[in-house]
């Protein structure tokens, strides 16, 4: 390969590295071309892991001249956004946003997470974005809990004829049967809608009129409610020290993490002393160094940006710093002790936890929940499955799944006791009443209820949620589509609730993986309590043969021999040993012995 490299010219500018085709590999910019370039193909000079994988393709490079450093950092920038080269930073509009939303021109407005990408809808407020949905989760969690907004989807709103659970336990002021005025709602939301943007101190001196008020007037219900409130959000604003500036000016604050090929860079945004939202980017297989890394990354964000901060913290000093700060109208900080160096480490800790495998479970389940149109994160689910043969020993279980996971202690069985003939929709039914009166009155309701079948089981699911007044869990069912086999592949098809055609999913869909693979364990574990309920049931109608043998001796029998055959291989001094069996007993189960 001979790239001509003393023929470089010695000038600022650009180079092009391309490949036997003519595709941009890797765009640069250098003080000095011939220099710069060379150092690529130097053996052990540049330790970047992606470098040795770029020079091996490299056949072509072209330059491009310019007066100064800072022409070439701007060319720089312009060529990457065109040409997007496979080895660049690259900053793309299709990355999705994790926030805090609130419809706020809805008559009864509600909160929840969402993810968006590019900007955000103007018609609805948007909190954030978040570092991860478990983060906006625990956000959403205590918004809950503090200010009774409704948690029930618009549908629901507009067919309820009594409220749900959530009225009785005090979160919601069920606007949907006229418990509450449009007044008193719209003022909770305000109250949600301020607390959200970090003007907590009002919001508490306001309650704390309100609950005098109230003790005033001898409402010492609703003035108990408002103390409640109030210690609810001192306890969170107290957790939240850490995340609060002192003093100083707005701004961004910013980290790089690199893992192997994997690069991202977190950012923390500070406004008004509060840290306000969070956002990252990811890349991967980058030629870059970290110090071009950082002078590409910061122009393609901040150029053309309306209002930036007039601070940017980053952990090192840019060669082009000055260049950067004019061009992009604020100052690059690189702080090395005190309150902007501990926020330096705060955004390190978020830049190495977005690289972890809980962040991709999160993403998991936020594709769910936006697949299937649910109201909420599906953090807590639940699915049902039942099992018979012959509508014998009719069983039914539940299993639990936590962030994705197999939660083995919500596991639950189920003997169904009101269905004697083979019954699906009888069995769920029964199963599901017994089950969620329970957990209502626990408050242990999931996010989601998955249930194996088709819309009849959806059907049955909802008719239960509506008799026990449950309105704040999202209900779906799954069902193996009859008559394709696509090359071994799966075809399923998902029932949710007021839809007349069920959704069909990718066989290769992450989505249908992680109900498949709920949906499955859930079979197993049925099937599993089948078989141990059946062979139960076998061992004690052959027993039931023997004469003068009732249930305490036959439960007698088996737990001290385990099983009908060590039973039948017992010895006459092995019978007589055991107490509680008289002669005439043994003298009857020789015979059985002996059939």
């Amino acid at each position: 390969m001979n790239l001509e490299l003393e023929t470089l010219p010695k000038e600022p500018g650009v180079y092009l590295m391309k490949n036997q085709r003519g595709e941009i590999l890797y765009i640069g910019k250098a003080k000095q071309l011939r220099a710069r370039v060379k150092q690529y193909f130097v053996p052990g000079r540049d330790g970047r892991m992606m470098v040795p994988f770029l020079t091996t393709q490299v056949t072509q490079i072209d330059t491009i001249v310019t007066f100064s450093e800072k022409e070439a950092l701007l060319l720089e920038n312009t060529l990457i956004k065109k040409h997007q080269p496979k080895y660049n930073v690259l900053l793309k509009d299709d990355k999705t946003f994790i926030s805090l939303t609130i419809n706020h021109k809805h008559q009864w407005p509600m909160i929840r997470v969402a993810r968006y990408r590019g900007k955000p809808q103007g018609n609805i407020l948007h909190f954030g974005p978040y570092t991860s949905a478990f983060a906006a989760r625990q956000t959403l969690d205590l918004m809950n809990r503090v200010f009774k907004l409704r948690q029930c989807s618009d549908r629901e709103l507009s067919t309820r004829q009594r409220p749900c659970l959530l009225y009785s336990i005090k979160r919601c002021l069920a606007p949907c049967v006229q418990k509450c005025t449009e007044e008193v709602y719209t003022a909770e939301v305000k109250r949600a809608i301020e607390f959200l943007k970090g003007n907590d101190k009002a919001l508490v001196k306001e309650l704390k009129e309100e609950m005098a008020k109230a003790s005033e007037n001898l409402e010492f219900e609703r003035a108990g409610a408002l103390q409640k409130t109030l210690q609810q959000i001192e306890h969170v604003t107290r957790s939240k020290q850490s995340i609060v500036r002192s003093k100083g000016k707005d701004c961004d604050i910013f980290s790089l993490y690199h893992e192997g090929k994997h690069h991202i860079m977190a950012q923390l945004m500070y406004r008004e002393g509060r840290l306000i939202g969070a956002d990252h980017f990811k890349f991967i297989e980058l030629a870059s160094s970290d110090e071009e890394i950082w002078e590409t990354f910061l122009l393609q964000h901040y150029q053309n940006k309306d209002n930036p901060p007039p601070e940017v913290l980053i952990p090192l000093q840019l060669h082009n710093q000055d260049t950067l700060e004019d061009l992009l109208n604020l100052k690059l900080i690189y702080p090395k002790k005190g309150e902007k160096a501990h926020l330096l480490e705060l955004a390190h800790k978020n830049a190495q936890s977005l690289l972890s495998q809980a962040q991709s479970q999160e993403d998991l389940l936020l594709d769910l929940q936006e697949t299937c149109g649910l109201d909420r994160c599906p953090v807590q689910i639940e699915c049902f499955d039942t099992s018979n043969i012959s509508g014998t020993d009719l069983v039914a279980c539940m299993v639990g799944f936590t962030d994705g996971k197999r939660n083995k202690e919500r596991t639950r069985l189920f003997k169904v006791k009101g269905v004697d003939k083979p019954d699906d929709y009888g069995a769920m039914r029964e199963v599901l009443t017994r089950h969620y009166s329970k957990a209502k009155e626990k408050d242990e309701l999931p996010d989601l209820t998955l249930v194996d079948g088709g819309k009849g089981q959806l059907n049955v699911a909802l008719d239960v949620f509506k008799e026990l007044g449950i309105a704040n869990v999202d209900v779906i069912s799954l069902a193996k589509e009859e008559g394709r086999h696509d090359k071994g592949l799966r075809f399923e098809k998902i029932f949710i609730p007021h839809k007349k055609d069920p959704i069909y999913l990718s066989p290769r869909s992450s989505t249908l993986f992680i109900l498949q693979k709920i949906r499955d364990e859930a079979h197993r574990v049925a099937i599993s309590y089948h078989r141990k309920r059946r062979s139960k049931r076998l061992i004690q109608t052959e027993l039931e043969s023997i004469p003068g043998i009732g249930p305490k001796k036959r439960t007698l029998l088996l737990k001290h021999f385990g099983s009908v055959k060590q039973i039948k291989e017992a010895s006459r001094e092995d019978l007589e040993a055991l107490s509680g069996l008289t002669q005439k007993d043994i003298e009857a189960l020789i015979n059985f012995q002996q059939t």
